[in-house]
């Protein structure tokens, strides 16, 4: 579904990304590893059309992406719940939510929305209060259902389990496994090694700005130096 073939990026003459090749099949759950700072939510967003790409190719579903705009790759459904939650914190919980469904999934929106607060009952509760004072779990609860409703062929999720409990975190998982469940590919950005690890069939650890390993889980974990040289286990 996505290919990624010497992927170089950046920020005006600042190389980030160093080459990345990269692959996920439909169906799949492929988690991209490393600390802060190895350029993963630079390969996101470029991914997404947010960052220029200096060079190399994405093939989104077989068609070229590299260069497109932004909203063609959203309409497409390649969509990315970034880090932050970056909702809109003076529109209620229900704007948000519509705003999810703005270039993709506009003709099921009723019903994606049904379906956001079936996934996350909290939200239908304080479907009129402000997103700002929401909390934590909850703010990252409707940046999720935000992307949903754009109908996602893939899902890209950027530190979905940054700064929440461990209860949350739990929560935030068992969600990412039933969504692949019913069939959605996801690619899952994280330091949060052990919980991706437990859901992904692959994994890729970047460092600066490069792809330093691909391989399963297990093969991962069987590795010490690697585990304690990028994963810091």
């Amino acid at each position: 579904m996505l290919e990624i073939r010497g992927l170089r990026g950046g920020y005006g003459q600042v190389e980030v990304l160093r080459g990345i090749s990269m692959s996920i099949g439909a169906g799949e759950i492929v988690a991209v590893l490393g600390s802060n700072g190895a350029g993963k939510s630079t390969l996101n967003n470029t991914l997404c059309g947010i960052v220029p790409a200096f060079s190399g190719q994405v093939r989104f579903d077989g068609h070229d992406v590299t260069r497109s705009r932004y909203t063609d790759i959203v309409a497409a459904g390649l969509i990315q719940v970034p880090e932050g939650r970056r909702i809109f914190p003076n529109l209620t919980v229900l704007e948000n939510l519509a705003l999810g469904s703005y270039l993709r999934g506009r003709a099921k929106r009723e019903q994606n929305i049904e379906r956001v607060f079936a996934i996350f009952p909290r939200l239908g509760e304080r479907v009129a209060q402000r997103a700002g004072t929401l909390s934590g779990g909850e703010q990252q609860m409707l940046a999720i259902g935000r992307g949903l409703m754009g109908e996602p062929r893939l899902l890209i999720l950027d530190e979905p389990s940054l700064g929440l409990s461990p209860l949350l975190v739990e929560e935030v998982f068992d969600l990412i496994r039933r969504l692949n469940d019913e069939g959605l590919t996801i690619l899952l950005v994280e330091q949060n090694v052990g919980q991706s690890l437990a859901i992904a069939g692959r994994a890729f650890v970047m460092e600066n700005g490069a792809i330093v390993f691909t391989g399963t889980p297990g093969e991962l974990l069987a590795n010490s130096d690697l585990k304690r040289a990028y994963l810091g286990i």
